[in-house]
């Protein structure tokens, strides 16, 4: 099942992060009004590993803050 992240702390995102009008711009558009850490992708993690998710399939597990929502 693909994990699809949303706007997430990393090196890649370090510049927009950085950018007071940007950061701004791209928190203004997630309803948890902020980025993911790595924290965030603990319990999607375990429970994909867990015999919880055993009977799915063929969906995405969006960790994304509400962006998709929105």
């Amino acid at each position: 099942m693909p994990l699809p992240p949303g706007y997430i702390a990393t090196d890649n995102t370090e510049a927009s992060r950085n950018d007071p009008s940007r950061a701004e711009s791209i928190l203004a558009r997630i309803p948890r009004a902020a980025g993911a850490g790595p924290e965030d992708f603990a319990g999607p993690a375990v429970f994909l590993a867990s015999a919880a998710s055993d009977y799915i399939s063929g969906t995405i597990l969006t960790v994304d803050g509400g962006w998709m929502g929105r």
